[in-house]
């Protein structure tokens, strides 16, 4: 007797669920799909994957020059900019293979901004007072200016903001439809030594992020606390994201529909 089948076994083309990833409505969609990260940042791969989502990475090409001025609330520059991502990779990947278009394309952009110290000097004294104006960091353009960053931060308080936004296709012009999240954590600086700054600074380490620390690394030294979600610090909200996601497919009914 033969208990052996001959007949090949038909695996999923593309299955970007890992087998310990918890069997949430959204994660259990996303089973033969493809899911597409528009980034490079292996921080945001890693997350992604430490919850069971190991999606293709497809860095997006749009230029990040969207105007900071532009936004009348700093909070929707992030999210702006993911959405851009987004739709770049969506749009390239269509017209490169239509027959394997993306299922689910998933963009983020982090951003740094000052913010004032919780209390009163955060809330505006009168009705129509405007709020305390913050201002976006980008990576320090050299050691000096990460060192400057760093003073600035020391013993106070910084706001790392991540937009997400997801691209996935639907019957109605253009083809798809764009959904986004944006999370905030306030990040608090310890009264460091110069000293201890200058040896972060030398370290380099700083030299390439926003706000000019990374706290998943040396520069968690710097950091006495935060409030929110220390993924979003690193570069991306998972926890967020997927209750968003499960969300989605609850309420939208083209979302992830076979």
């Amino acid at each position: 007797m033969n208990f052996f089948s001959s007949k090949k076994v038909e695996l999923p083309k593309h299955n970007p669920v890992l087998a310990y990833a918890l069997q949430i409505p959204a994660l259990q969609k996303l089973v033969g799909k493809r899911v597409i990260l528009a980034s490079n940042s292996p921080r945001r791969r890693e997350i992604l994957q430490t919850f069971g989502l190991a999606p293709e990475v497809v860095p997006s090409n749009f230029e990040e020059t969207l105007p900071f001025g532009g936004f009348q609330d700093p909070h929707e520059y992030p999210v702006a900019t993911a959405s851009h991502k987004a739709v770049e990779v969506y749009e390239r990947l269509v017209t490169e293979d239509p027959d394997d278009a993306p299922d689910l394309v998933i963009a983020a952009d982090t951003v740094v901004l000052t913010h004032p110290m919780p209390g009163l000097s955060s809330i505006p004294r009168f009705a129509d007072e405007a709020p305390f104006p913050q201002d976006i960091l980008e990576k320090p353009i050299d050691k000096d200016d990460n060192m400057r960053m760093l003073l600035d931060f020391n013993g106070g308080v910084c706001e790392v903001v991540t937009g997400v936004s997801i691209v996935f296709p639907v019957l109605e012009a253009p083809g798809y439809k764009i959904k986004s999240i944006e999370e905030r954590t306030l990040v608090y600086f310890a009264e460091n030594d110069r000293r201890l700054l200058e040896a972060y600074v030398s370290s380099g380490e700083g030299a390439d992020r926003a706000g000019g620390f990374a706290i998943q690394g040396l520069g968690g030294m710097l950091i006495s606390k935060i409030e929110g979600d220390y993924n979003n610090v690193v570069g991306f909200p998972a926890a967020s994201f997927f209750k968003f996601l499960d969300l989605l497919v609850e309420e939208e009914v083209d979302f992830l529909s076979d």
